[in-house]
């Protein structure tokens, strides 16, 4: 087991604009850390598959149009962080994306977990997250997203600019003809940069007025981002305790 296993990592809140390559680097801290990434999009889909109490509320207001209240995914988001995987810490994806969400996270992670943990850090109380901002140049972020290809069948993502197939709109694993994404449509694109603009910058403004920001320039090789989270991230991080 390798030290950086052997440490406390704390929440972990990555934000950036769509294309910004939070994913990539949430894949990467998993790996090096050994906590869980936790998405909401996945715990939705889980308590609707699951059929829990909250995800058959969920699917009711889904089924009717509407939004999944702020109420019901905090109330995934709880439940979820109090399993054994994240004592150490996790990466929290697509959450918060509002102000809202970050207030109640700061109350939840401040009072409502972490009390059966053994470390002095958990114990002071002082479990605020490392908020790391990821930015990226707007027309940089357009060709990510436009130039994205992804294989339906196994998953694996491409860019025809950046990383491309070695087969022209064929996946290298399994063969499989590569799609365009909905989500990655040039239109879609500009409404989903448009949307994070108005909701999620507000965030990373809550985060710099409490000084807990941390902003890495996202243009730079994949690797030096990498570099750069990670010293952030042991920076904040404490032994546990008794190692």
């Amino acid at each position: 087991m390798s030290n950086d296993t052997l440490r406390n990592i704390g929440p972990i809140v990555l934000l950036g604009p769509p294309g910004a390559g939070k994913g990539t680097q949430a894949k990467r801290i998993v790996a090096k850390f050994q906590i869980p990434q936790i998405s909401t999009g996945d715990l939705l889909r889980d308590n609707v598959a699951r059929h829990t109490p909250l995800g058959m509320q969920a699917k009711a207001v889904m089924e009717r149009g509407d939004l999944v209240s702020d109420d019901l995914v905090e109330e995934m988001v709880a439940e979820r962080l109090q399993r054994d995987d994240a004592r150490r810490g996790f990466i929290l994806d697509g959450f918060p994306r509002t102000v809202e969400q970050a207030i109640w996270l700061d109350g939840f992670l401040k009072h409502g977990i972490f009390d059966n943990q053994k470390s002095k850090k958990a114990k002071s109380g002082d479990m605020a997250p490392i908020v790391i901002r990821m930015d990226v140049d707007y027309n940089k972020l357009k060709l990510r997203l436009t130039g994205r290809r992804t294989c339906p069948a196994c998953g694996r993502i491409y860019n025809v600019h950046s990383q491309p197939a070695s087969v022209d709109e064929a996946c290298d694993v399994d063969g499989a003809k590569l799609v365009i994404r909905d989500d990655d449509r040039e239109e879609v694109i500009q409404e989903r940069l448009a949307t994070y603009d108005r909701l999620t910058r507000p965030v990373a403004d809550y985060y710099e007025r409490k000084r807990r920001l941390f902003v890495v320039n996202g243009d730079r090789p994949l690797d030096q981002v990498t570099e750069e989270i990670f010293r952030e991230i042991l920076r904040h991080s404490a032994p546990v305790e008794g190692r």
